[in-house]
């Protein structure tokens, strides 16, 4: 609509000139001695209307020829931005489809046209990490930490992941030391550290990290169960060779972990080897009153109590609840045995067996009937001890 306004408004002005040029028989008179001009005024209005003209056209070249170079300057910067755009957006997809030779190459243009260095450099070293080329990737980085320094935590943080994903867990450990000074407690770069400290065996570590990790809701629950039950196991193995340190750590874990079956089972090794087996025979019932675990009570019979008879009588009432539990009846064997009650004993071994047959309760009913010289009966409890060990899966 404005620009049928504007010529309608033209036609209306030209229009009104021509019909004031044809009633109009006016002229103009200019003497300069010893020169005389005369000219209507009509044309007179034209040349001034042309001059008018030619001085607007010649101003406004004069202006476009000045300000050329800075139009060029700014065509080429919009170009080179579109370009660098486009060569990046091209590196992305490149780097999520996983071509990865593109993606570099693509990044790497970017980066040559400037565009958001930080970003194409660590999709270069990404895409370079893919193909096995260090170098390369170590000098997209490089780049990224010259062109960059603003995007610190980023590059850090890929830097990071790259080193872990090349198995360089010291160095991992090294790059996210200096992020933790730009980053206290960053939760990406602690589930980075994490699983750094995990295959190093750093194991208090891994919990301390855990503990973090929990409080920020930055790792999923069932993540953070298997990984610290894991240090707790790897530690209470690694103290059973002293005993204080053993008890220290074992006092500050909380209840709710000591009473897990994994748990349990891994402190009870650990104090039986460090000397203290009823300690590892309370937690083993502290465990089972808690929750159940068939193949934890299969345990209760291998450490000595001290007190025998009540740990007898605490097995005989869980097997009230519990009845045809193979495991619970070979324990309560080898408690029989502990107390030299033969005859119970093979009673629950046989009664393990006919549940369910396996290597240990064959084996453990053949050293019983060899110690009371019954030889024969000794040899076909190994011979299907060692049939059941041979078959068995690993």
């Amino acid at each position: 609509m404005r620009w049928l306004s504007g010529f309608l408004l033209i036609v209306i002005v030209a229009i009104g000139l021509s019909l004031f040029a044809s009633n109009n028989e006016g002229y103009v008179l200019i003497v300069r001695p010893p020169y005389r001009f005369e000219l209507s005024f009509n044309l007179l209005i034209i040349l001034v209307f042309l001059s008018f003209m030619l001085l607007h056209l010649l101003l406004r070249t004069l202006n476009y020829a000045r300000r050329l170079p800075a139009s060029v300057k700014a065509y080429k910067e919009a170009q080179r931005q579109r370009d660098g755009r486009a060569a990046l957006v091209e590196a992305l997809h490149a780097l999520t489809d996983g071509r990865y030779q593109l993606a570099e190459k693509s990044a790497a243009k970017a980066l040559e046209l400037g565009e958001d260095a930080g970003l194409s450099a660590l999709i270069a070293a990404r895409a370079a990490h893919k193909m096995k080329r260090k170098p390369q990737r170590d000098f997209y980085l490089a780049e990224a930490e010259r062109l960059a320094p603003q995007a610190r935590i980023g590059r850090l943080l890929s830097q990071a992941e790259l080193l872990l994903d090349d198995r360089q867990y010291s160095q991992t450990l090294q790059v996210l030391h200096h992020m933790e000074k730009l980053e206290p407690k960053y939760p990406p770069a602690m589930r980075l550290e994490l699983k750094a400290q995990l295959h190093l065996g750093n194991w208090e570590q891994v919990l301390n990290l855990l503990q973090h990790l929990e409080k920020q809701d930055a790792l999923e629950l069932w993540q953070i169960k298997q990984y610290r039950q894991q240090a707790q196991q790897q530690l209470l193995k690694r103290y059973s060779n002293d005993a204080k340190k053993l008890q220290a750590f074992w006092k500050s874990m909380a209840p709710e972990h000591q009473l897990s079956p994994a748990i349990a089972r891994a402190a009870a090794e650990a104090f039986s080897a460090s000397g203290d087996e009823h300690q590892a025979c309370r937690i083993l019932e502290m465990s089972l009153t808690r929750n159940w675990d068939s193949a934890l009570a299969a345990k209760l019979g291998d450490y000595a109590s001290d007190n025998p008879i009540k740990q007898l009588q605490q097995a005989e009432y869980w097997l009230t609840e519990h009845e045809g539990d193979a495991n619970l009846l070979l324990a309560l064997g080898k408690m029989c045995m502990r107390q030299q009650l033969w005859g119970k004993a093979e009673s629950y071994l046989e009664a393990s067996i006919s549940v369910k047959a396996d290597a240990e309760n064959h084996l453990t009913l053949a050293n019983m009937l060899e110690s009371r010289g019954e030889q024969s009966s000794a040899a076909r409890h190994y011979r299907l001890s060692a049939q059941l060990a041979q078959n068995a899966p690993d």
